[in-house]
């Protein structure tokens, strides 16, 4: 689906209007071999024509689209990505036999990726209690991070969670977590920055996440639901889910729109 909003950009703190082309084309995809893609890219659909959307930048033709993304030559036409929820060993043994794995890692190196659920499973460094004989990762996020870490699919549930980064940031999100993963702890590496963008509140958090032996770091990012690194994004729940599509905004206008901008920018320098 196509879509032209016109939207204004800056780059190094200046307009970077005046040497782009008159049309800019982003491409979002979502990967569509398991999972809620249908509920992403309707998601996306509604942002791109939302008023409060559109009324964000001035000065640049930007021509939206989406794709499901099934095989390379899809993952080729994409600025970005977003890997949904589902069941991140099935959805990883899926990208194995489209031959979509190696070039998916290659992508995930540069561009914009966003896991939502299952896919902030792929997109971490490191899993703990992985399943018997291991599972393929992304490894691009800098969090150790649990599978199905608040229980079972019974123990599924909503919560408002703080969004201080987003849009209307006093109004709370409900944040739909099945069988959702937690995240352990922020790993001490030398990658790009951990930009916090939601929080469950704390009394919320597994039971077995409150064992006296846990240190005051890995609690607070226990409470991490939703966090940026460089241009990649990752929820532990599924902002598809629901009618409020501030997260898929945060994504563009934070993650992609910044990338294609400075991408852009620098090949018209």
């Amino acid at each position: 689906m196509h879509l032209a909003t016109d939207m204004h950009g800056s780059f190094g703190g200046g307009d970077i209007s005046s040497i782009l082309p008159d049309e800019v084309e982003v491409t979002i995809g979502i990967l569509a071999l398991q999972g809620a893609f249908i509920e992403h890219e309707h998601a996306l659909q509604r942002l791109f024509m939302a008023p409060s959307f559109l009324r964000q930048r001035k000065g640049i033709n930007w021509k939206f689209s989406t794709v499901q993304v099934r095989s390379t030559e899809d993952l080729e036409r994409c600025s970005a990505l977003i890997i949904p929820g589902g069941e991140s060993t099935t959805i990883a043994l899926l990208l194995r036999l489209s031959s979509l794995l190696e070039p998916l890692r290659a992508f995930s190196a540069t561009k914009p990726i966003w896991g939502t659920c299952a896919g902030a499973i792929l997109l971490a460094k490191e899993i703990a209690n992985p399943k018997k004989g291991g599972q393929e990762v992304l490894g691009q996020v800098s969090v150790r991070i649990e599978r199905n870490g608040w229980g079972s699919q019974v123990e599924s549930f909503e919560a408002p969670l703080e969004v201080p980064k987003l849009r209307n940031p006093d109004e709370p999100f409900t944040g739909v977590f099945i069988r959702a993963p937690v995240i352990l702890s922020l790993l001490d590496d030398k990658d790009a920055p951990i930009e916090e963008i939601a929080r469950i509140p704390e009394d919320l958090l597994p039971a077995e996440s409150c064992d006296t032996n846990t240190s005051k770091e890995d609690r607070h990012a226990q409470a991490l639901v939703a966090l940026r690194q460089g241009n990649h994004f990752l929820t532990t729940f599924h902002p598809e889910l629901t009618e409020d599509d501030r997260f898929h905004e945060f994504f563009v206008v934070e993650c992609v729109l910044d990338y294609v901008l400075k991408a852009k920018g620098k090949q018209r320098l």
